[in-house]
C-alpha cells in the first residue's frame, strides 16, 4: 500500500500575497482620507469656501474629480501649457498650509515636475509667492509658505490662489493632479483648549456631590453629557453649536 504524496510547498503563494500587501500599502499611502500628518493638528480644511476653475480638462476629469476624496480620480488637462488651477475665495482667508497630491507611479509623463504658485486679491494683482520642483513625486507635496506672512511670518492672506503647472515628466503635454487641499488655523480648537484649561477639579467634585444629594434638583442629573465633558462626557458636535456667519 503506497502512502499519499503531499506536494512540496512553493514560494509562489507567498510572493503573490506579498505583492498584494505591497499594492495595498501603496494605495493607502495616497489615500486622501488619511490625515495622520501631525502638522494638520489645529488646522481646518477650507476647500469649500472657494470656487475652483481649471484652464482645460478632459471629460469627467475636471474640478469635481480633482476635489473628490477617492484616490483614483484626478484632474487631467487638455490644452497647451501652462495648465492653471484657480482657487477664488469669497472672503479674505489666512492660509496656513497648502498641499498637492501627485503619483508618478500611475501618471508617469503626466506627473508635474515644476509648478508656480501665485496669490492676490484678484486676477489683476497676482504675485508669485512660491514654487515647487520634484522628480517622480509620490504622495502629498507641501507648498512652502515661509516668508509669505506679515513681517516675513509663515502663512498667506489672500482672496485668490493660482497654481500653474509649467513642466511635466519627460516633457509631457497634459498633466494629472490627484488632489489639492488648503488649510487655515481653526479658531474653534484653541477656544476649546482655553475652555478646558479653565475648568477646575473642584467644580467637578461639586457636581458629583449635587448628584448624590437626595431630593436636590438642578444637580448633575439635570445636565447633558456635553455639559459634563470635564467628567468624561462628550464634546458637543459642530452641528449642535450656533451657526457661523461667513
Amino acid at each position: 500500500m503506497t502512502e499519499p504524496i503531499t506536494p512540496e510547498p512553493t514560494d509562489e503563494g507567498d510572493s503573490d500575497i506579498a505583492a498584494t500587501d505591497a499594492a495595498e500599502e501603496d494605495e493607502e499611502e495616497l489615500d486622501p482620507f488619511r490625515d495622520d500628518d501631525l502638522t494638520l493638528q489645529g488646522l481646518r480644511n477650507i476647500n469649500s469656501l472657494a470656487s475652483w476653475t481649471v484652464s482645460t480638462h478632459k471629460p469627467t476629469c475636471g474640478v469635481s474629480a480633482l476635489l473628490s476624496p477617492a484616490p483614483h480620480t484626478y484632474w487631467q488637462s487638455d490644452g497647451p501649457q501652462p495648465h492653471t488651477l484657480t482657487i477664488h475665495f469669497f472672503k479674505l482667508v489666512h492660509i496656513a498650509k497648502l498641499r498637492i497630491l501627485l503619483d508618478f507611479r500611475k501618471d508617469e509623463s503626466y506627473t508635474p515636475t515644476r509648478m508656480q504658485f501665485l496669490a492676490g486679491t484678484g486676477h489683476h494683482d497676482l504675485c508669485e509667492f512660491g514654487g515647487w520642483e520634484g522628480q517622480q513625486p509620490v504622495g502629498w507635496q507641501n507648498v512652502p509658505l515661509d516668508g509669505c506672512g506679515v513681517a516675513g511670518g509663515r502663512g498667506l492672506r489672500c482672496f485668490l490662489v493660482q497654481v500653474r503647472v509649467l513642466e511635466n515628466h519627460q516633457n509631457g503635454k497634459d498633466t494629472h493632479v490627484r488632489g489639492v487641499q488648503i488649510f487655515a488655523r481653526d479658531g474653534r480648537v484653541s477656544q476649546r483648549e482655553d475652555d478646558s484649561d479653565g475648568e477646575s477639579e473642584s467644580s467637578g467634585i461639586e457636581m458629583l456631590e449635587e448628584e448624590e444629594a437626595p431630593g436636590k434638583k438642578g444637580g448633575a442629573r439635570g445636565k447633558s453629557l456635553f455639559e459634563l465633558k470635564g467628567l468624561g462626557g462628550l464634546d458637543e458636535p459642530d452641528w449642535m453649536r450656533d451657526p457661523i456667519v461667513r
